[in-house]
């Protein structure tokens, strides 16, 4: 009568004779599962050559792993990870997980159709059975390779993105924003607006997380990071600006929102974070500042407190279409500015009639887009002229330098 010890032994004997049978049949289950590949999954067949060769290597990892620990079922199934490193790492985000447990599958349905093949009945079923373990070991550990991917990825894009917020505090050059937002992976061909406030304090503070998933509601995409004590965020393709800063306003600290002017890339949003941060720096000295605020809104303030790009801006859209053509209007809004906004006295000064002075006036609102008559558009006409004048008496030729010490963006 067998003992327990012929039993192990003729088990032993078995399960080696089955690992030989699989040996000798390795290139046969390759070749099969590599038509089945092609018969069944689509994916596959719309890949570069280049990915189609590393995802046949990866089959064949899988039956040739299989192979080695059924040979050898004391051994821990660590093999199965050595799959994975055949592949290079790009494959993992060519091939998403759900496609990779399909490949292993179209693996594992191929190996059960040749169980009768590969075993001797008395050992059909043992095999069977290692094939279900070796495929739910084999499952998790992919899922294991993708998890471990997308971490290290999402801390590679937090470090990119981090990188990004600093190139734009620094004012690097658009080529060089290019190069940085390539990496990022930037998603929106919109126009990009920057929204910069200070950082909230500690006790209301929302992770980055939570303040990107509610600005990509907003936007075709989003990034963001927290400099010094203040908070940006980059938005693309925002149909209503106006509206996403207001209802994001209140991720940020106390203190006034600034919305930078639209720009066409990522790549020149140094430009709109410039004047954001600018604006920030000076809507103290605007009483009752709105919240958020257009950068364009703080122009003089700006401009006072240093901003070249705030002057420049403040000539082109209200001095120089003033200048233009015989300089009456230029005349009359400087004449109307100096004596208080009084029609009689300017147009006693200018020698016309007050009618002459309002029509003049109506038409400057046409010709700048502000009235003048207005003490807030009047205020801003007037720094206009200021530095207007300055500029074409040659005071402003190397470059108006800030009388602030240091960039605005550190």
């Amino acid at each position: 009568m067998p003992t327990a010890a012929d039993a192990q032994s003729a088990a032993i004997r078995g399960r080696a004779e089955t690992s030989r049978r699989l040996k000798a049949g390795q290139a046969v289950l390759s070749k099969l599962t590599l038509q089945r590949i092609e018969a069944q999954l689509p994916w596959y067949r719309a890949m570069s050559s280049a990915d189609r060769g590393w995802v046949v290597v990866l089959a064949n990892s899988g039956i040739s792993s299989f192979i080695d620990w059924y040979r050898k079922p004391q051994t821990p199934l660590r093999v199965v990870g050595d799959i994975f490193k055949s592949a290079p790492r790009e494959l993992v985000r060519s091939v998403s997980l759900q496609q990779t447990l399909q490949l292993l599958r179209v693996v594992v349905q191929v190996v059960e159709e040749r169980v009768t093949e590969l075993a001797r009945p008395s050992e059909q079923s043992a095999l069977k059975e290692a094939v279900l373990i070796y495929s739910r070991e084999i499952a998790f550990a992919a899922a294991d390779v993708y998890a471990r991917a997308a971490e290290a990825r999402g801390s590679w894009d937090a470090r990119l993105e981090a990188m990004v917020i600093d190139a734009l505090v620094r004012g690097d050059s658009v080529d060089e924003l290019a190069s940085r937002t390539a990496a990022f992976g930037w998603r929106s061909d919109g126009a990009v607006h920057v929204l910069v406030g200070r950082a909230p304090k500690r006790s209301a503070h929302r992770s980055i997380d939570e303040i990107r998933r509610a600005a990509q509601k907003w936007a075709e995409d989003a990034l963001l990071g927290v400099h010094d004590d203040r908070l940006l965020i980059v938005l693309g393709g925002v149909e209503d600006i106006d509206r996403t800063a207001t209802s994001l306003a209140h991720y940020f600290g106390p203190s006034e929102v600034i919305i930078g002017p639209r720009v066409d890339s990522l790549a020149e949003a140094g430009t709109s974070a410039s004047a954001a941060v600018w604006a920030l720096r000076t809507a103290a000295a605007r009483p009752a500042t709105p919240r958020p605020v257009h950068a364009a809104d703080l122009l003089p303030e700006r401009a006072i407190a240093g901003d070249r790009s705030a002057v420049a801006e403040l000539i082109s859209r209200f001095y120089e279409p003033l200048g233009a053509g015989s300089g009456q209007l230029h005349d009359t809004v400087a004449a109307y500015l100096e004596f208080g906004g009084s029609l009689e006295t300017t147009a006693k000064a200018l020698h016309v009639h007050p009618n002459t002075v309002r029509y003049r006036l109506r038409k400057i609102t046409g010709l700048i887009g502000i009235d003048p008559t207005e003490a807030r558009a009047g205020f801003v006409v007037r720094i206009a002229l200021v530095y207007g004048r300055l500029s074409e008496a040659g005071q402003l030729s190397n470059g108006h330098k800030s009388t602030v010490p240091g960039s605005p963006l550190t």
